[in-house]
């Protein structure tokens, strides 16, 4: 038996105050918070298998809900032996930097953020709940929101049923029941029920961590017996209406005749209502159909546009009124030329990864301010787009990204990969199914639900053993059925002709295994990049698959913001680690230095995607950091989304924002008098066409020196294109080496973007000096050379690798823990830019560009310089 960390007290909240309940996409009922004290009862064994047996459970505490179970100390302590939810990796547990946090007193894991306990099984709660005189003759329902995992309910005894989905609410009918004071017993299991995938986000520890609870609203509902149940809004941009299909469910003994009355009203459009009239037979389902005509001037919504309709549909009959509120959003979504339109403008997705990171709490906020402020965040940052990653947000994410105007891809609970399979007959088949329709019943008529995939990276039977056949019917399965949005396969793979639009992982500057024969890594710097050439052999959107990936050093200044049960202990361990190597000093500047060569990194991916025609964008992995896998500190923002202390959102927005200024030139690194040229387009995904548009350019010194500069003739820019605006041509002039910059700026817009060059004297190297030991190998001669105080050059031939360590111009790729221990393994490098070695080498305190021929790459040639 579980021993209990008990609860501090807390005041049991046992009022019955009845609210009017007005939830999007819900009916308009009356309503009981459940919220407050709850007893609970770990099985993790499931002994209490029935109510009887729960009865005999004596090892009780107190708990509040919504919450969740080891968020309030309840469960075991982690250790090696844990049931933990997610790839582990045996291997690199075993390595010797790990051994003095293995044990169960020291016990810190190095993959992901450690919890304070860990539980998995069922666990019973209960409470007793009171139903008012003023229902009585009302149907009684129980609502339960972002529940985890599988429930069941009792009612003094009496089985309510079961649930069972990931992504929606849990909902159990009561019924009629006479008004009085009733036991209500929950049983929530989050052992895993089918086989979504261990490291699939709706469940792994990786990420939110495998919580047991309810975690959202809790509630008893009541509403008369014959209510509206659903309402399907399918909108049209382009005939100016709504069609709104409405559930109506009569519980009564007899037909009954129901009125409808479905009244859309919108901030920025006059109110406009439509009625109709259907009898529904005696204890069964009716659907009837209304079309909404909401005038030549409504509302379109868009990112610059995000105007919704609220929709109540009101039913009246001899059992009462009820009412049913939903938000909809004018807009239509289609494709052309390899690109997404929403009401037939082009648009460009800019998008990040979402993967259920929440590590103040372990789990997704339900609250629509909290989501807010993340979508809020991504457009600071220039982006439009966020991909939910193996799972479903909860309904606040919606209503947050619908009056923002957020781009989300949804996805089922899912990465069948790693053990499970699709298209076995295995019950995630059906499980698969079963979810997509509850997700698309639930979250359906949200405009910014506009993407979908079945989940992330499946395998099973097909040509390429990626799901294929089942993932064909599945396609044309919700294709026929729901029209609202687009649907794809997997994110990542497979491409197969039934999707609407791809999610594939080719086009990138370094993709996954690629190592040192990446793009970044292997070919000389230049801005011409682009993916013109796979994105060209598709007619359908292509999004880039986890783009980035860019590691950065820690920032353990952050580890004090960790305020809840997940704690940054792999922080701890790599702090140790950097201390115990008499480096401790440093991670302020190797922080600073990794991050700079992240931004630089993530500028060229970004901007390598935003050069490709006929592209439908990327989602980046990630713009905040993922605290699992290995621990991959791949984000300009911390798990928090907020800002780290190397990056603004004024400069990603530069180069990722909705109209980006690009130069397309071959080199980073030139001599005095050498000719530069540079193509200049604009990526114009704005809200509108820019009338007389100038694009001005200019290349100036580091001291502000203007060394060259021009502007192009107006013209009219465009939406939803990548428009050439000329050509520039400057002779390169500069007394000493230096570093200019490249400025291109519509003019009167405030838009810019910049581009660092390097300017070297036009002169022959100069001889080694004798006094300098020169070396292409750090040989006993070199090291008794140092050890004497002296000066030692050392230029490696090819590729550097020190033992286990290989150099490469790039940061690390993920991490080394999870890629197999890819190369590179450093994080850059870290600069005293104003030592006299760097007198005729301009370099600030971070790896650049100019130091790419430098740092060991096959085409590097032996140097000769002295620096």
């Amino acid at each position: 038996m579980i021993k209990l960390a008990r609860m501090t007290a807390r005041v049991a909240i046992t009022c019955t105050a009845v609210i009017a309940l007005a939830t999007p996409a819900a009916a308009q009922s009356e309503a009981v918070s459940l919220a407050g004290t709850w007893r609970v009862a770990p099985d993790p064994s499931a002994s209490g298998s029935d109510t009887v047996r729960k009865l005999g459970l004596t090892d009780t505490a107190d708990i509040w809900l919504p919450g969740s179970l080891q968020a309030q100390g309840h469960g075991e302590l982690p250790g090696m032996d844990s049931p933990w939810v997610g790839d582990t990796r045996p291997a690199e547990w075993g390595r010797l930097e790990y051994a003095p946090y293995r044990s169960a007193d020291n016990f810190k894991m190095p993959f992901w953020l450690t919890p304070d306990r860990v539980f998995m099984g069922a666990a019973w709660y209960s409470r007793e709940v009171t139903v008012p005189p003023t229902w009585t003759g009302k149907h009684v329902s129980l609502y339960l929101e972002r529940a985890h995992w599988v429930t069941e309910a009792w009612l003094d005894g009496r089985p309510l049923g079961k649930n069972e989905s990931l992504s929606t609410p849990h909902h159990f009918d009561i019924g009629a029941i006479e008004p009085g004071t009733y036991t209500l017993d929950l049983r929530i299991d989050n052992s895993m029920a089918y086989g979504v995938g261990p490291n699939a986000h709706s469940m792994t520890d990786h990420t939110q961590t495998n919580w047991n609870g309810v975690v959202g609203a809790i509630q008893l509902r009541a509403s008369p017996m014959v209510s509206v149940e659903q309402v399907r809004v399918v909108p049209s941009g382009t005939s100016k209406n709504a069609v709104a299909t409405v559930t109506i469910r009569n519980r009564t003994k007899n037909a009954q005749n129901v009125d409808l009355t479905a009244i859309a009203t919108n901030d920025h459009a006059p109110t406009a209502t439509a009625s109709s009239s259907v009898t529904v037979p005696a204890q069964s389902d009716q659907q009837a159909t209304i079309t909404i005509d909401l005038g030549s001037d409504a509302a379109m919504w868009s990112e610059f546009t995000p105007h919704t309709y609220h929709l109540e549909v009101e039913a009246n009959s001899d059992s009462g009124t009820h009412s049913f509120q939903t938000w909809f959003g004018l807009r239509d979504l289609a494709s052309a030329d390899g690109r997404f339109t929403i009401n037939g403008n082009p648009i460009y997705l800019r998008g990040t990864l979402e993967c259920a990171i929440f590590p103040k709490t372990g789990y997704p906020p339900t609250a629509t301010a909290e989501w807010e402020r993340i979508f809020n965040r991504l457009r600071e940052f220039g982006l439009n787009h966020m991909r939910f990653h193996s799972w479903c947000p909860p309904r606040a994410a919606f209503l947050a990204a619908d009056k923002l105007g957020m781009y989300l891809q949804v996805e089922g609970p899912f990465w069948v990969n790693q053990g499970p399979q699709l298209g076995r007959g295995d019950p995630i088949d059906q499980y698969v199914y079963d979810e997509t329709d509850r997700i698309l019943a639930e979250f359906g008529n949200h405009p910014s639900f506009l993407l979908m995939a079945y989940g992330n990276e499946p395998s099973g039977p097909g040509p390429r053993n990626m799901g294929e056949n089942f993932l064909a019917e599945w396609l044309n399965t919700y294709k026929a059925s729901d029209d609202r949005r687009f649907y794809t396969s997997g994110a990542g793979w497979p491409i197969m002709e039934e999707s609407q639009f791809h999610v594939p992982y080719q086009p990138r500057i370094q993709r996954w295994g690629e190592g040192l024969d990446s793009t970044m890594n292997s070919k000389p710097p230049t801005t011409r990049t682009d993916y013109n050439e796979y994105s060209s052999r598709f007619d359908d959107p292509i999004l880039a698959h986890e783009i980035g990936q860019w590691c950065v050093f820690p920032n353990f200044e952050e580890m004090g913001k960790y305020t809840g049960h997940l704690k940054p202990k792999n922080f701890e361990i790599f702090r140790d680690l950097l201390t115990n190597n008499g480096l401790g000093h440093r991670e302020r500047d190797f922080l600073m230095a990794s991050g700079r060569l992240q931004v630089l990194a993530y500028k060229e991916e970004v901007e390598a995607a935003l050069r490709t025609s006929d592209f439908g964008g990327f989602q980046l992995l990630d713009l905040h950091d993922f605290p699992g896998q290995g621990t991959a500190l791949v984000g300009v923002l911390d798990p928090f989304w907020d800002p780290k202390p190397y990056i603004t959102a004024e400069e990603f927005h530069a180069f990722a924002g909705p109209i980006t200024p690009l130069a397309r030139f071959a080199d980073r690194v030139f001599t005095n008098g050498e000719e530069f040229a540079a193509d200049i387009d604009i990526a114009h995904f704005g809200a509108g066409t820019l009338k007389n548009a100038v694009v001005a350019w200019s290349i100036d010194l580091e001291d502000g020196t203007p060394m060259a500069g021009g502007s192009f003739r107006a013209m009219d820019l465009p939406v939803g294109d990548l428009i050439r605006v000329g050509s520039l041509r400057a002779t390169l002039s500069a007394e000493r080496a230096t570093k200019a910059t490249l400025r291109v700026e519509i003019e009167n817009e405030g838009i810019s973007n910049t581009w660092d060059i390097w300017v070297f004297p036009n002169q022959q190297p100069a001889d080694i000096p004798a006094s300098v030991h020169f070396t292409r190998m750090l040989d006993a001669e070199a090291e008794r050379v140092r050890a004497r105080g002296g000066t030692v050059l050392f230029m490696p031939e090819g590729r550097f690798t020190e033992g286990e360590v290989a150099l490469g111009f790039s940061p690390v790729f993920w991490n080394t823990a999870w890629t197999n221990d890819q190369a590179p393994h450093t994080l850059g490098l870290f600069i005293e830019p104003d030592h006299p070695l760097f007198d005729h080498f301009p370099t600030d305190y971070h790896t650049d560009w100019q130091w790419w021929d430098l740092i060991g790459w096959p085409t590097a040639q032996a140097g000769a310089m002295v620096l």
